[in-house]
């Protein structure tokens, strides 16, 4: 099972630059809307395929996020990813609607 994260623990692992990936588990189209800082995509459906090849340390710190706590893609990834033996896997359940309405920064990947 995930542990799960808040707001202000996620802003303390970018800010202190601690050794960690994010993981959108929104579909492509909302990811590149908009997503938080260097944060990847990956859904619940390619997580057997491209999971070794976007997180190849199984020991590093994973932290899946969606659209909110409503929303279970995060909770998903999250349990297929641990199904895959990977051991420091979090979830930020607020998600990206939280990260937003506090006012922290966010990316695109929308082509201009």
């Amino acid at each position: 099972m995930p542990t799960f994260m808040t707001r202000a623990e996620v802003e303390d692992l970018i800010a202190n630059d601690q050794d960690h990936t994010l993981i959108d588990a929104l579909p492509h189209s909302y990811y590149a809307q908009q997503h938080l800082p260097g944060a990847l995509n990956l859904v619940e459906t390619d997580v057997a395929t491209l999971a070794a090849q976007l997180l190849p340390n199984k020991d590093a710190t994973v932290v899946t996020y969606c659209s909110n706590e409503a929303c279970p893609n995060s909770k998903a990834v999250a349990r297929r990813l641990e199904a895959l033996g990977y051991t420091d896997v979090r979830t930020y359940a607020a998600g990206i609607q939280d990260w937003v309405q506090a006012g922290n920064a966010t990316e695109t990947s929308l082509a201009s």
